[in-house]
């Protein structure tokens, strides 16, 4: 299949590689120097300066046509249309002597929803990433493909900072108008996947459809269930179930007609992977598989526990290397939906259900913890809110997706769970982390119904309903007060996280009173 690159004024480079196999883009990686093989097979490259998304960086061109949809503000920068085009201009010129991958594929498992894309890249290495995370396309596919989006991915090209109107040497700059994402100055492949996310989130709510920052499996019983997460809350280790079909680990759309995923692929954290804890993300990664700033030894053997690059270690690889996997990518409406949340402070219960009211509160509030050594200047936990479990990715106000959530629980009677992942007997640092068998089994006998015959009890701050039992988890610990030796630190404790809720609440003006009063107690 030939490409013209033309609408998009690519006119001039060394040489065009068209949606090569991994094999070929491995192969090219290798030759270029920008990685090499781990024991397995996998591609072990080294990002370098960012090793992670860089959120100050990520703009969005201002225009007439959806200046009024967005929620600009310090999550969605705004740039205006000349900067975007001089930094254009400045790439067509870069790429001029350089070699150029081309990969093709779509978004979306379900084609009334789905988005043809075409990524191009200076690395084969990010090819090799579009091609495992994204939906390859069929051979007839490829004979009348017409992408919908363009990604240029630039590492090698650095901006100049505030003289390019920007604020760093990196840049991501999304273009409805012209449907063109600008990708420069940093090499981490995860701006390319969501830069994309994000703009699934922009286009498919005017489609009434929920895009969603989930995993997602299906049962045995073709039960759905959506998996909510913040990053280190367990989000891809729980949905990756032996007794479930992952249909995807990270992003979805609800629609009408079901749950669809919108990738091809699973870009998993790798930091203290467990070979026998987390066997299907372990065994995921072999050739084919691109493993980004994980440490290797002299026989390339990759240790997960050495975090001297970054504790954002990941592999990306495609959804086909997970042994159970619901192979269309579509799934029916979910009856369950879990919030996951790792509460470093040891307040929060295990597990618990959640009204439609407080399922909305907790959706827009995306609350965990960071503790000690995850980033930076963190010394002690520190509470982190992230609207919709995905802030960073959600270019309309907040209250647009909670809405789609709140009519989906209603017409699909969905029923929620809020499942800590985290701490107990005193938080980080004092007492202990749950255990993930616990965790795994409480999320079962939610999902088989079990929970149905429990009695509940609602917790005097959250206000969240505590199951009184759950077979295979003791009792005491449901109620986590019960696992502090200092009842009146946990009251207090549990107040201060509180009032943390509230003021982050504060920010949503427009929300329902019955939305508002749903959340913790102050």
């Amino acid at each position: 299949m030939n490409i013209d690159l033309s609408y998009l004024n690519i006119n001039k480079y060394r040489n065009m590689y068209k949606n090569l196999s991994p094999s070929e883009l491995t192969e090219f990686s290798i030759k270029r120097g920008e990685g090499f093989l781990s024991n397995k097979g996998a591609l072990m490259i080294n990002t370098g300066k960012y090793t992670g998304r860089s959120p100050k960086d990520r703009f969005i061109v201002n225009q007439e046509s959806i200046r009024n949809k967005i929620n600009w503000g310090n999550v969605n920068l705004s740039i205006e249309e000349d900067i975007f085009n001089k930094m254009y201009d400045k790439i067509l010129n870069y790429i001029s002597d350089k070699d150029i991958f081309v990969f093709d594929g779509f978004v979306g498992a379900l084609k009334k929803y789905t988005l043809p894309i075409r990524v191009i890249c200076e690395r084969a290495s990010q090819a090799l990433f579009a091609n495992q995370l994204f939906r390859r396309p069929t051979e007839e596919d490829l004979k009348c493909f017409t992408p919908e989006f363009n990604i240029i991915s630039v590492p090698g090209f650095k901006a100049k900072g505030k003289e390019d109107g920007l604020n760093s040497d990196a840049f991501i700059l999304v273009n409805f108008d012209k449907k063109i994402i600008l990708i420069g100055g940093t090499s981490y492949s995860g701006e390319i996947k969501k830069s994309v996310f994000s703009v699934m989130n922009f286009l498919l709510p005017q489609k009434g459809v929920m895009p969603m920052h989930c995993s997602a499996n299906i049962g045995q019983d073709n039960k759905t269930c959506l998996f909510f997460g913040l990053s280190g809350t367990g989000k891809t280790t729980l949905s990756a179930d032996g007794e479930r079909r992952l249909i995807g680990d990270d992003e979805h759309g609800w629609s009408n007609e079901g749950v669809f995923n919108f990738e091809g692929g699973c870009y998993a954290k790798t930091i203290r992977l467990d070979k026998e804890k987390e066997s299907q993300i372990y065994n995921a990664i072999k050739f084919g598989t691109v493993v980004e700033n994980v440490v290797a030894d002299e026989n390339r053997v990759p240790d997960y526990n050495d975090g001297r690059y970054t504790e954002n270690t990941r592999a990306a690889y495609p959804i086909n290397y997970i042994d159970n996997i619901e192979e269309s990518g579509v799934g029916g409406n979910p009856e369950t939906i879990i919030f996951l949340t790792a509460d470093a402070f040891g307040v929060m219960p295990p597990i618990s259900r959640l009204s439609k009211e407080a399922a909305m509160y907790h959706f827009m509030s995306g609350y965990t913890s960071k503790i000690a050594g995850t980033e930076r200047g963190i010394i002690e936990p520190q509470a982190t809110f992230s609207s919709c479990f995905g802030e960073p990715f959600m270019l309309m106000n907040p209250a647009v997706y909670a809405k789609l959530l709140g009519e989906r629980i209603d017409k699909y009677n969905t029923q929620v769970y809020l499942v800590n992942t985290g701490w107990l007997s005193g938080g980080y640092g004092n007492g202990d982390r749950i255990k993930l068998s616990y965790t795994r089994t409480m999320i079962r006998e939610a999902l088989k119904g079990k929970f149905k015959d429990v009695d509940f009890v609602e917790h005097p701050v959250f206000k969240v309903m505590m199951p009184t039992r759950c077979p295979g988890v003791p009792d005491e610990i449901l109620n986590p007060r019960n696992t502090w030796q200092d009842k009146e630190a946990y009251d207090e404790t549990a107040r201060k996280l509180a009032m943390k809720f509230s003021k982050n609440f504060e920010k949503f003006k427009d929300v329902s009173e019955d939305i508002a009063k749903a959340g913790p107690e102050v």
